[in-house]
């Protein structure tokens, strides 16, 4: 299973989104820190959940994060860009 499936999965599982697209943007970053042969090592998520109705910006962010703890170590995804709004919100 790619690093892209296990991210899709753990959100889906995790916060049952009513839209989510993960973005895998390694190519943008070749040559560059965290870079590796192969890529997945820099991803953008764009989610809405209802889970992140009433929730600040940084208890989206470490939502997210928590449930992708198993990725981001130190030999995983190097860089996450995180873009997640309750249903209804409008984007940034």
């Amino acid at each position: 299973m790619s690093v892209k499936d296990r991210i899709v999965a753990a959100l889906t599982q995790g916060l049952q989104p009513q839209a989510l697209d993960v973005i895998d943007e390694s190519h943008q970053h070749a040559g560059h820190m965290g870079s590796r042969a192969g890529g997945e090592t820099h991803f953008r998520v764009r989610i809405t959940a209802d889970a992140f109705a009433n929730r600040s910006r940084v208890d989206r962010h470490r939502a997210v994060n928590a449930l992708l703890a198993d990725e981001l170590r130190p030999d995983g995804v190097h860089a996450l860009a995180i873009e997640a709004r309750a249903p209804g919100e409008a984007g940034r």
